[in-house]
């Protein structure tokens, strides 16, 4: 069953932002007949952080949806590298460095899309189909249609020409990604190319290409190219990293604080698009909390997008930890710490953090619920300090609101 309302929902969330034919991507998505889409993006590091992802969000609507995914991995392309804003030429990386990142963000991307189940997405590798091909057939099949007049007049290609070193290298990116929707077309009759804002140049330039070859070979393909709006801030930079680091995808690389922390860290003005984005909460409530309280849809935020991407428990933490901050606890990197051995009794822990002056008074102080464990009241002074109260190796225990200690294992 095809969700015939997914073009309405695209439009009232923001996430079209440039069509090649927005008519006829209308009347793909109400048909009540599946299509097939992909996203590509080049495996330049061996893991995305959020800002890389808003396109597998956009991805995951049309799985939901009913349509059919395809996740390009560009194990060819990324030997090139994308010249896109880009004013130096990206490093060349080796083949092996391509295929151990591509690895390493198959796992990652099971936190977007289903890659089990009765609708499968499907990970594709565009060094599959390049690695076959003759370069001189290639050029004459495919190079033969593109003007380089017009290719340099492409935005893509603008810091590069105006540093004055844009190489001949560079300048078949977009062939190569042109030719890719092309052969998902002719492979599994993928119809959609949805990408960034920034890749409007390189999309186009399939849906141009389909159209020539439509001439050459007497066909009839049809294909539509999509962009969502970058995820921006105000000043014009890309989203995904903060004053405290990129807010990585993968656990490994980020605890489930600081990736909340780094979502709490959202501009004001970017808020709207983040829920849009990463929820599924409707555009009027989404509204609603950010005109009521910023503060308040910051953190809502923060805990959805954290619950999304690491699961409820992680959010459940990193929301404690993060409240007790927000509570006048200050900032981690400067608080004073205690190492424990678990479990350990919670009068012990304030007698001798400091923060009592006998294990009476810390008695008396549990009693009048001025002990916070994280940002939870405990009042039983015998309570047992476990794993559990702990969030990424750290527990903030506070007496008041300006009396804190950070327990580390």
């Amino acid at each position: 069953m095809v969700d015939t309302n997914l073009f309405n929902e695209l439009k009232e969330r923001g996430l079209l932002y440039q069509c090649t034919d927005e008519e006829a991507l209308k009347k793909m998505l109400e048909s009540g007949e599946p299509i097939t889409l992909y996203e590509g993006s080049d495996p330049t590091a061996d893991s995305l952080h959020i800002g890389h992802c808003v396109p597998y969000c956009i991805l995951r609507r049309f799985q939901k949806a009913g349509h059919k995914v395809l996740v390009l991995m560009g194990g060819a392309t990324a030997c090139i590298g994308d010249p896109s804003g880009k004013s130096d030429m990206r490093p060349m990386m080796t083949k092996e460095q391509i295929d151990k990142n591509i690895e390493k963000i198959k796992k990652t991307l099971s936190v977007f899309l289903d890659f089990d189940g009765e609708n499968p997405a499907i990970i594709v590798n565009n060094a599959d189909w390049f690695k076959n091909l003759n370069y001189i057939d290639f050029m004459r099949e495919i190079g033969v249609h593109f003007n380089i007049n017009k290719m340099l007049s492409n935005e893509i290609y603008a810091n590069r020409i105006s540093e004055g070193g844009l190489s001949l290298f560079e300048l078949g990116y977009m062939p190569m990604q042109a030719y890719d929707f092309v052969h998902l077309n002719r492979e599994y009759g993928c119809t959609l190319q949805y990408g960034g804002a920034d890749q409007w140049g390189n999309i186009a330039a399939g849906v141009e290409l389909a159209r020539k070859l439509n001439y050459v070979n007497g066909t009839n393909v049809n294909l539509v190219g999509a962009t969502n709006p970058l995820l921006l801030t105000p000043e014009g930079k890309k989203m995904g990293k903060t004053e405290r680091g990129a807010i990585w995808i993968d656990k490994d690389k980020i605890s489930a604080y600081d990736f909340y922390q780094g979502i709490y860290q959202t501009p004001d003005a970017c808020v709207r698009m983040m829920f849009a984005l990463f929820t599924d909460l409707p555009m009027k409530e989404i509204d609603e909390l950010i005109k009521t309280d910023i503060v308040a849809a910051k953190k809502r935020l923060s805990y959805e997008l954290t619950k999304f991407v690491r699961g409820e428990e992680d959010a459940k933490k990193a929301e404690e930890a993060s409240n007790a901050l927000f509570s006048g606890a200050g900032s981690l990197e400067n608080a004073p710490t205690l190492k424990v051995n678990l479990p350990c009794q919670l009068v012990d822990v304030l007698f001798e953090s400091g923060l009592v002056a006998s294990k009476s008074d810390g008695r008396r102080m549990c009693q009048q619920g001025a002990v916070l464990i994280n940002s939870r009241q405990e009042n039983n002074f015998a309570y047992q300090i476990t794993e559990s109260d702990f969030v990424d190796g750290v527990c903030i225990l506070r007496r008041g609101k300006k009396n804190f200690v950070k327990l580390e294992k």
